[in-house]
């Protein structure tokens, strides 16, 4: 039995700090680089491993060195894998991300399996022996469609956790429904808020969430808390 399983894309995170964010046609020159795992549950997840709790994940990668090191940075973390599905075609997602000096950034995001995560390969029964599943966003529908697919499916004592990110927030209540019905909690950002339920503010949109029967709403206000 797991505490918390995560469920969302699995993404190499490819950094660089460069002398500014170049425009069109314009040059700019790289000063570092390094290497991360992410993806939003999966930051998570490595979260709550190092607190203690059992946790577990469900994915998709593919059987390259990106994948190979994302998963291996769950193990070294006790993050059980089980439930990650390895691709033998494709690559593994990847983000590239460019910061400046002064903190602006852009990013590039290449999903690669990820979008093509079905609910044919999810584990249920994996899923379903845990107290809270952790869902965050997919850029694709077919991974989106899977995670309605698995949450219909789950019995009623496993707790759904939401973090919707902007890709999931643009859906909407009505495109998210099928996560707020069960949703006991919901941990968006201000502006993920907004979009989500038209409310411009936060406590406003806080209890539009509420009304929608999600027990708790957690808005992420960045350094005002």
């Amino acid at each position: 039995m797991f505490d918390v399983v995560g469920f969302g894309a699995l993404n190499m995170d490819k950094l660089y700090r460069v002398s500014k964010i170049a425009a069109a046609e314009e040059e700019s020159f790289i000063k570092s680089f390094k290497e991360a795992c992410g993806g939003s549950a999966a930051n998570t997840i490595v979260g709550l491993a190092r607190l203690g709790l059992k946790t577990g994940y469900i994915g998709k990668v593919a059987r390259d060195r990106e994948g190979e090191k994302l998963l291996e940075a769950f193990k070294q973390e006790g993050v059980n894998t089980e439930a990650v599905v390895i691709s033998k075609t494709g690559k593994s997602g990847i983000v590239l991300g460019f910061v400046d000096d002064k903190g602006d950034r852009a990013l590039y995001v290449d999903p690669g399996v990820n979008d093509t995560l079905s609910f044919e390969e999810i584990n249920v029964e994996y899923a379903s022996k845990t107290r809270f599943l952790h869902i965050t966003s997919f850029i694709g529908e077919k991974p989106f469609e899977a995670q309605k697919k698995l949450v219909e499916k789950l019995p009623e004592n496993v707790k759904l956790t939401l973090d919707p990110g902007e890709l999931y927030a643009r859906k909407g209540l009505r495109g998210l429904s099928v996560f707020l019905d069960r949703a006991f909690a919901v941990l968006p950002n201000a502006g993920e808020l907004k979009l989500l339920t038209g409310e411009s503010d936060y406590r406003k949109g806080a209890r539009k969430l509420l009304q929608e029967g999600v027990e708790i709403v957690a808005v992420k206000l960045g350094a005002k808390g």
